[in-house]
């Protein structure tokens, strides 16, 4: 029993730690998306393509085509859903002052105006911040019954080794609250990477989600589509709350987050197109354009380093001596001179920028090559802000001379601690 309560708590863990992301402990992300985020009603024709039950639907993105939607989709009753990435819509509330991002309505006639009422404009939830989000598209879709809720994800579990299959009899909550007050009533199938879910394990799911007749046979059948999509489309999550029932029998994925690899990008070109980056720090986006990983954040120290650890490390010694990071910047082991020009220049167009550190342990990188981008970043777009630069590693000696001989006024460092030290103290 004490296993499988800390194999629950891992893989919670684990769950929620994907639907955060990179979220600081200190609160200073603005931005929390780390990974391909597709919107409710591209998860969903997704899955229609892989056989799985969802909700019939249609989308809207202008006033013409709402007009419309009556016409051509009839169910008994419609759901109209504003489509951001932003949890609370049903809650929240646009700058017109129309409350509501998720209606319910059985009139035809009515669909249009809901719809025309999200279109265009803003919407505010407990999620957004105040700016709200530009709603462009709008999901009407059929609005169906719920007799019982369930919860199945499939996930990348790090201590198994590949996939697990982790199910709940209770759904339509977070799996951190059941797992914390009702860990017996979480199940998981490590599934065999090289055989693939097998008919025997999603049974057995269907039997701990308390499937029974032929419904225990159609969400067995369900359960093994999600796993064909997790595989296919290489998924690192797979999350269905509510995986319900309806009051005539059917099995339906009602819900659903799909989080997918990075680095199947290459071979999963037509998803990875589907991402319009309308609600992407403009920062981010241009960082990716010029293979630099970065997250902004609400500081204003901002940080160029290499390595994922180190950055963080980089961050974390900042916040102890005071100072507030402005960013989260990985340059990666391959950075190019032109790579360090359009790090500065992402950098310094940020306006909260009071000082830019560079901390370097090269290894793979060639601290010589840090060196000659700084000088030429510093020089082209005229930098204003103090520097702070430590640099460690490869050919270190050869950049350092190359700062020296620069000209520029760089704060040298001689360790982390000290070029922390340094930045804060050029704030003021």
């Amino acid at each position: 029993t004490n296993k499988q309560n800390q194999g629950t708590a891992m893989l919670t863990r684990s769950l929620s730690s994907r639907r955060q992301s990179a979220a600081s402990a200190s609160g200073l992300f603005r931005c929390c998306r780390r990974w391909l985020n597709l919107q409710e009603y591209q998860s969903k024709k997704l899955m229609q393509d892989y056989g799985v039950n969802v909700q019939s639907f249609v989308v809207a993105d202008n006033a013409q085509s709402a007009s419309k939607l009556a016409d051509s989709f009839k169910p008994a009753e419609y759901v109209i859903k504003a489509q951001i990435l932003a949890g609370g819509r049903g809650k929240g509330v646009f700058d017109t002052g129309f409350k509501g991002g998720v209606h319910l309505t059985k009139e035809p006639a009515k669909v249009a105006g809901l719809v025309q009422s999200m279109l265009g404009h803003k919407l505010v939830t407990k999620q957004t911040g105040k700016e709200g989000v530009m709603v462009s598209k709008v999901m009407v879709a059929e609005a169906l019954d719920i007799s019982r809720e369930t919860y199945l994800a499939i996930l990348m579990d790090r201590e198994s080794g590949g996939p697990v299959v982790v199910g709940s009899p209770q759904g339509g909550m977070d799996i951190e609250e059941v797992a914390a007050k009702s860990p017996d009533a979480i199940f998981k199938e490590v599934v065999d990477i090289n055989k693939g879910l097998t008919r025997e394990q999603a049974d057995r799911m269907a039997d701990c989600l308390g499937f029974s007749g032929p419904r225990r046979a159609e969400a067995a059948e369900q359960i093994l589509k999600l796993y064909s999509l997790f595989q296919a489309v290489d998924c690192t999550q797979v999350e269905i709350n509510p995986f319900g029932e309806t009051p005539d029998g059917r099995v339906v994925c009602f819900d659903a987050k799909l989080n997918f690899d990075d680095n199947a990008s290459f071979r999963q070109k037509s998803i990875f197109e589907l991402d319009d980056h309308a609600e992407s720090d403009p920062r981010e986006v241009d960082a990716s354009q010029h293979n630099l990983n970065y997250i902004g954040m609400d500081g204003n120290i901002g940080c160029l380093v290499n390595g994922a650890g180190l950055a963080m490390a980089t961050m974390d010694i900042v916040q102890l001596c005071g100072g507030r990071p402005a960013n989260f910047l990985d340059v990666g082991g391959g950075v190019t001179e032109k790579q360090v020009y359009h790090a500065f220049r992402i950098l310094t167009s940020d306006q909260q920028v009071r000082c830019i550190l560079v901390n370097i342990f090269g290894g793979i990188v060639n601290c010589a090559t840090i060196a000659k981008g700084i000088t030429e970043a510093a020089k082209k777009i005229s930098l204003r802000v103090p520097l702070v630069v430590r640099l460690e590693g490869t050919n270190v000696e050869e950049a350092k001379r190359l700062l020296a001989d620069s000209g520029l006024p760089i704060l040298s460092a001689d360790n982390l601690e000290d070029a922390a030290k340094k930045a804060v103290s050029a704030l003021s």
